[in-house]
């Protein structure tokens, strides 16, 4: 085994200024934040976790229900920048090293153990120092058409990433898509070792990233390789109110989702 939990530091990034829900992680769901309900459910597989916020409302409640929070520089791009100087920062307050990192969204309330399970297998295989997370997923599905899919190789490594529904199928009828072809969903969580996030932050944004706004593809397109672990539970990330809304419907209908 290559790596074992206590060699993984979790880091939850959560902003407060978000684009499309201004403050999501002190949104109610339930009887809990949202930043609280992501902490509890990666905190039943990490024994070692984090927020890393720049606003002092989300570390006064991180605090509130006991969490481990440290401020982060206001000025990042992206949650993977937040992510190193995270674990830069915690792992001298603690006095503590770790091998890898695993990037949990602060979006995800609904956040399946299986997800960070198979992103801790995929972090087992000794070629793997980047690791993510799919959902096998039948073409007729309309979230197809509204989430990142993927397409992988036969040794579970991501060969692209898109905002498209991909593979095109050519030449095939709509009803006859499943017969032919394996669908994926990416979920939005990532695992790499501490040399691999130091050395993506290092890397200029790349062309396809830019055209995709999908911070992935600077990997590949640089000749990085991403393992894919592939999961049979959904992932419900909340960008919108419309989100929020079936959120809270889920939780109020299922308390033990």
């Amino acid at each position: 085994m290559k790596t074992l939990t206590s060699n993984i530091l979790g880091v939850i990034p959560a902003r407060f200024n978000s684009s499309r829900l201004m403050g999501k992680p002190l949104e109610i769901i339930g009887d809990k934040t949202m930043i609280e309900h992501v902490y509890l459910r990666a905190n039943k597989v990490l024994e070692n976790l984090v927020v890393a916020t720049d606003d002092s409302r989300i570390y006064d409640k991180v605090k509130e229900f006991n969490g481990n929070v440290i401020l982060t520089d206001v000025d990042h791009l992206n949650g993977t920048s937040r992510c190193l100087e995270a674990f830069e920062k915690w792992s001298k307050e603690i006095n503590k090293s770790f091998n890898y990192i695993i990037n949990i969204q602060g979006d995800e309330p609904l956040l399946h153990p299986d997800h960070l399970n198979k992103l801790i297998g995929c972090l087992e295989d000794n070629e793997a120092n980047f690791a993510t997370v799919a959902l096998k997923i039948d073409s007729n599905n309309k979230m197809l058409k509204e989430k990142v899919c993927l397409v992988k190789d036969i040794h579970d490594y991501a060969l692209y990433f898109s905002r498209n529904k991909i593979p095109f199928i050519r030449n095939h009828k709509e009803e006859n898509i499943n017969n032919q072809q394996t669908f994926f969903q990416h979920v939005g969580i990532y695992g790499y070792s501490i040399e691999a996030l130091k050395k993506f932050c290092s890397l200029p944004s790349s062309s396809l990233e830019n055209a995709e706004k999908l911070e992935q593809l600077r990997w590949l397109e640089n000749g990085g390789k991403i393992k894919v672990g592939i999961t049979n539970f959904p992932s419900y990330p909340v960008d919108t109110l419309e989100d929020l809304a079936e959120i809270r419907k889920k939780i109020d209908e299922n308390h033990n989702l």
